[in-house]
């Protein structure tokens, strides 16, 4: 009797060592001491859709920026600018240290010099891929996704406007439309992967 209580206690023993091994142990060797993460948090609705740059480089738009793409940095100090059409340009500098998490809560100010035309065209997007930036008159206006489906549009005053489409790791698609008043207008195409270098000098900005 003794022998067989010893015999279940060294087993709940050993079957605990292993459970810390398999589960405790992953999560260890997946944390990174070397690098620091940043965690945008958008302080309105409004906020999840402004571009990140970080360093002057567009990294993507806010709501998107966790999980699979968290941003990891190398420690030190670095620039972030959020920017939203029809709002001011947030920024802000931020040091990060090594194997630390930092919140970053973003707050968009309206620009009072924004202006909805009284009469509008209407644009949708239909891009892949939805997380590239959208540029109207070398203006950033959000996601491409923002900008398609049933319920997203774009409205725009009429007349002509340069639509430039850009990704980090894809070139940068641009061109020009010229609509008339309240004409509805759709813009297909699919970005073409590519190298950083050619993605375009709007999401490479101060």
């Amino acid at each position: 009797m003794f022998i067989a209580k010893l015999f279940r206690s060294s087993l709940a023993v050993l079957l605990g060592f292993w459970y810390l091994f398999l589960v405790a142990a992953p999560s260890y060797g997946h944390s990174n001491k070397v690098m620091g993460e940043l965690q945008f948090i958008a302080v309105t609705q409004a906020d999840k859709h402004c571009g990140i740059w970080i360093d002057g480089q567009y990294v993507g738009y806010l709501g998107e920026l966790k999980g699979d793409r968290q941003v990891v940095l190398l420690p030190g100090e670095h620039e972030i600018v959020a920017r939203e059409s029809g709002y001011r340009d947030f920024s802000k500098t931020v040091v990060v240290e090594p194997g630390q998490e930092q919140n970053i809560n973003v707050s968009l100010m309206r620009d009072p010099r924004a202006r909805v035309p009284a009469v509008t065209a209407e644009v949708k997007l239909d891009v892949t891929p939805s997380r590239a930036a959208v540029f109207m008159d070398n203006n950033f206006l959000g996601p491409v996704s923002e900008f398609g489906g049933a319920r997203h549009t774009l409205l725009i005053s009429p007349g002509k406007h340069r639509i430039k489409i850009a990704l980090p790791g894809y070139q940068t698609f641009e061109t020009e439309i010229n609509l008339q008043p309240n004409q509805k207008f759709t813009l297909k195409t699919d970005l073409v992967a590519g190298s950083i270098t050619q993605a375009g000098s709007l999401i490479k900005k101060p």
